[in-house]
């Protein structure tokens, strides 16, 4: 594997797209969808399934690629180990831009992989994930797209990738969300009136719309039609009811960084409150150090 392809890699475009192939009832319809994406993007399209490879399987898989349209252009990879460590290397190693994944809340699969995406995955990944909540043969509609917009120097690759994956998909509209917490707030102000209260809220939430527009402005919009929204609460679980609220069909978040902090430890995660009860599909987009694969 050439390492120095890897190096300050950007998130997109997606050059090449894999698929983790679980034998469940969805997969079929996966399957489907991650042709769909492979094309729109103009991507390599892989296969990778993590368990033993056997006749049944191998025919199983065979004609369910055929009923989605899957030719011989799609790479079937089989692997064996841990599926978490096992999907990790296959990706590095075939240099993946995006690892999409089934996330069905009934299915017994889902609850395996959510945790492996919070804990192992999103945190170790050299790419991005896309969890997949409603697999559709006809493939998913991603009209609204909603992106969380932290103060964090990887949200900018983050907004990028989600005006190139609206693009490329067909999105009506992308909203740009900031999200204000209040942790610690009152505690400071708790001997301040209400209206001092009301301006320092107000202060604040000036100030990361002013964050939102100086970020956009940095990135290509590619056309995009764009809206801003600001949130005032715990981050993580209001910008999950809001894409709820507003039925957005896709969510786009930063990765992990790959140690939580202490504090992070303590107190639920952001990203935790989102994977915990997934309001729409989720695209996390995992931004490669400058310095490093």
């Amino acid at each position: 594997m050439d390492h120095n392809r890897l190096k300050g890699r950007l998130p997109a475009p997606f050059e090449t797209i894999a698929v983790a192939v679980a034998f469940s009832p969805s997969l079929e319809a996966l399957l489907s969808e991650a042709r769909q994406l492979a094309q729109s993007f103009k991507a390599e399209l892989l296969l990778i399934h993590v368990g033993k490879k056997t006749s049944g399987k191998e025919a199983a898989l065979a004609a369910m690629c055929e009923n989605a349209g899957i030719g011989g252009e799609a790479r079937i990879l089989w692997r064996d180990g841990d599926p978490v460590a096992a999907l990790l290397k296959t990706c590095k190693e075939n240099i993946v831009d995006l690892l999409v994944l089934g996330a069905l809340p009934q299915e017994t699969v889902f609850r395996y992989y959510r945790g492996s995406v919070a804990r192992g995955l999103s945190r170790r990944a050299k790419c991005s994930l896309l969890l997949l909540t409603e697999p559709r043969r006809e493939g998913s509609t991603f009209k609204r797209i909603m992106v969380d917009c932290v103060d964090h120097p990887k949200t900018l690759h983050t907004l990028d990738t989600a005006f190139y994956f609206g693009s490329q998909t067909g999105a009506g509209e992308i909203c740009v969300v900031g999200e204000v917490d209040p942790a610690g707030l009152v505690m400071a102000l708790s001997g301040d009136t209400t209206q001092e209260r009301d301006l320092v809220k107000e202060q604040l939430v000036i100030e990361a719309e002013e964050n939102i527009k100086e970020k956009i402005a940095s990135c290509n919009t590619r056309g995009m039609h764009i809206q801003n929204s600001v949130l005032f609460g715990r981050p993580g679980f209001m910008i999950r009811k809001f894409a709820e609220d507003r039925r957005a069909n896709l969510l786009v978040i930063n990765s992990p960084d790959s140690r939580y902090g202490l504090m992070d430890r303590i107190f639920t995660h952001d990203m935790e409150y989102i994977l915990e009860h997934l309001p729409c599909h989720i695209l996390i987009v995992h931004s490669r150090p400058a310095g490093g694969p």
